[in-house]
Parts: structure tokens; sequence; C-alpha cells
């Protein structure tokens, strides 16, 4: 026989405060209240993101976008963006593996070294980046006795778009790496499977929602840095200037140009918190609980 204190019945969990002696047109009055005080900041950031949108025409922005240098500056986002993302699965998902055994030796240092990106405002770290890989940074001379130019390269634009995205991706996977049950990890070590093995057949399909969300918000990230890059980078044409330095420069030159490239951006933005929300919503619905029974 089930006890009723264990009964959790649908009156109790939709109506707590009521059964407490809190008049009900007091809690609509309450949230009401908290309805109309929201109303003010989902306007102020919808505003702005629908005047952009309202003060180019359709034809117009269909007419910029095939314009060279702004096809030259998707085309190195795109480029970069993902050559970000790819270095950052590969290098990151060590760390990320790393972090999600909280008892190893220094583990609070690292992952504030890994979460300092992501506090530094962008010029920081393109001032940063400038000064160790730099002509006369930190590993300037090395470099130019090998004949190796990094500032104001792609390779400068990837290497500024890693070191301010790669912590997203960490944080996620970490938190991913981190849900993994360790006795699943135990019991497949005892039946003699290698790490690589754990993590193929294990580790990895039980924490792909939070690396392929990481992913995307890495690439997104990559795709809109600013800062580092125009510091560590340059806005050269062609060669370093990527979407987000376009709409800088078009901002004084073509304002319809930086209107498209924005447009663009939001779009690319909007569908990537879709496909982060889409899939951290899948993982809720795996890991909620189970309904209660109300026929109990």
């Amino acid at each position: 026989m089930v006890s009723k204190t264990l009964l959790i019945t649908k009156n109790t969990i939709e109506k707590p405060f009521i059964n407490r002696g809190i008049p009900s047109w007091f809690l609509y009055g309450v949230k009401n209240v908290w309805r109309t005080l929201a109303i003010p900041l989902v306007l102020f950031i919808s505003i702005p993101i629908v005047a952009i949108f309202l003060k180019i025409p359709i034809n117009q922005l269909l007419d910029n976008i095939n314009k060279a240098q702004l096809l030259q500056a998707i085309n190195l986002s795109i480029f970069t963006s993902l050559s970000t993302t790819a270095l950052t699965l590969l290098f990151g998902t060590p760390v990320a593996l790393l972090l999600s055994h909280r008892n190893i030796r220094m583990h609070r240092i690292i992952d504030t070294i890994i979460d300092l990106p992501t506090v530094l405002p962008p010029s920081v770290a393109g001032i940063a980046l400038l000064m160790a890989f730099g002509r006369k940074g930190l590993f300037g001379a090395f470099l130019s006795s090998m004949d190796i130019t990094i500032p104001f390269t792609v390779i400068a634009v990837i290497m500024a778009q890693t070191f301010v995205a790669s912590p997203l991706y960490i944080k996620a996977a970490t938190i991913g790496f981190s849900a993994v049950d360790t006795e699943l990890k135990q019991a497949s070590a005892l039946d003699g499977a290698t790490r690589w093995e754990t993590f193929r057949y294990i580790t990895l399909p039980i924490s792909w929602t939070s690396i392929l969300s990481g992913s995307v918000m890495t690439w997104a990230r990559a795709l809109g840095e600013f800062g580092a890059t125009i510091i560590f980078a340059g806005n050269f044409p062609g060669r370093t200037q990527t979407m987000p330095l376009a709409i800088y420069i078009g901002f004084e030159i073509d304002l319809n140009v930086a209107l498209t490239l924005a447009i663009i951006l939001i779009c690319f933005s909007f569908l990537t918190l879709i496909i982060v929300k889409t899939l951290l919503q899948r993982r809720l619905d795996v890991e909620s609980p189970p309904t209660f029974d109300n026929s109990l």
C-alpha cells in the first residue's frame, strides 16, 4: 500500500500557495505585475533588431549580397569560424575531459584560465595575442627566425576567434562529460574496454548534445568576433576582413552594406539559438523525472 504522504496530486503542484491561505486574486495581480515589468526589456531588445530589417528594402538587400567585397567577407567568416570550431573540437575536448574530473590537481586554476577569455574585453585579447605572437612579442624572434609571420594573416583571424570562442565549447562539453555516471565508466573498464572505447561507446553518446550545442555556440561566437581580430589580424579586405569588420567599414562608407551584413549575422545568430535550445530541450526531456500517477 502506498503511503498517502508520498502522493503528490496535480493540485498540490499547481496551486501550492492557495493551500496556504493566500487569496487567488492576490496571486493573479502579482502575475500581471511581473508580466507588465517584463514588457519594456523585451521591447528594448526587439525593436532595434526589427529596425535593421525595416531599414533596407529586400531588393537592395539581394543586390548587396552579390557585391564582391561582401562575398569575400562572408566566405572568409565562414571559413575561419568553421576552422575555429574544428580546432576547438580537436584541442578543447581533451581539456573538457580533464576538467570533468574534479579531483585532479590544479582543477580550479585550469578552469579559471579557460574561463578568462569569456570575461576579458576582446580588445585585451587582441593585445595579448599580439604581445605573444607579434614580431616584438614573446615568441616573435623565434617565429621570425623561421620566417613565420602570424599577425595580420588569416591564421591570426583563426587564432583570435579560437582564443575568445573556445571556452564556450569547453564549458558545455565539461558539463556533458561530468553528467556521465562514473559507475558506467568503471563497469566498462572492468569489462576490458580501453579508455578510447569507453569514451566512444559510453561518454560520447551520453554527452553528444552538450558537445554539439557547445560547438554551435563556439561557431556563432567566432563568426561574430570583432575586437581581438581587428587588433591582432587587422582589417584587410579579402585577407582578414570578416563580416563584423566589414560592418565597421561599411558603416562609414556604405551603410546599406553594413545593414546587409548585420541582417546575415542576425539570421545566423537566431538559427544558432534555435538549434542550441532544441538540443537542450531534448536533453531535458530525456533527463526529466517520470510524471506522477494521480490514480494512486
